[in-house]
């Protein structure tokens, strides 16, 4: 039964990682990238450690796991959050894009 799980896990979190890689690659500008990459591939790893935590049965090598998983968990939205804020400053916008609410609240003396 641990395997079948362990198993499950591994799997659904590598469909994660792939669907993130397809979307790093479809999506047209950096912002939906970031999507792809921040919440499918956050989520992907995090069920890939979780399917290493359950297969491996021990709790010093759960520790670890689950340790990596909240740093990721912790650090992968602010890189992302970084990663867009520099987009942005490099204006880099997508055509389509009609309001700015960001930009309009610079210019208005806001944040």
């Amino acid at each position: 039964m641990i395997a079948w799980i362990a198993s499950t896990l591994l799997v659904a979190g590598t469909v994660f990682c792939l669907s993130a890689a397809v979307g790093m690659h479809r999506f047209p500008d950096v912002y939906t990238r970031l999507h792809a990459g921040t919440k499918c591939l956050t989520a992907g790893a995090v069920l890939m450690l979780a399917g290493v935590a359950v297969w491996e049965n021990s709790w010093p090598t759960s520790g670890r796991v689950i340790l990596i998983g909240v740093f990721l968990l912790a650090t992968n939205p602010i890189a992302a959050h970084a990663v867009a804020r520099a987009a942005y400053r490099q204006s880099r916008l997508h055509p389509t894009i009609e309001v700015d609410e960001y930009g309009e609240q610079q210019e208005g003396g806001g944040v």
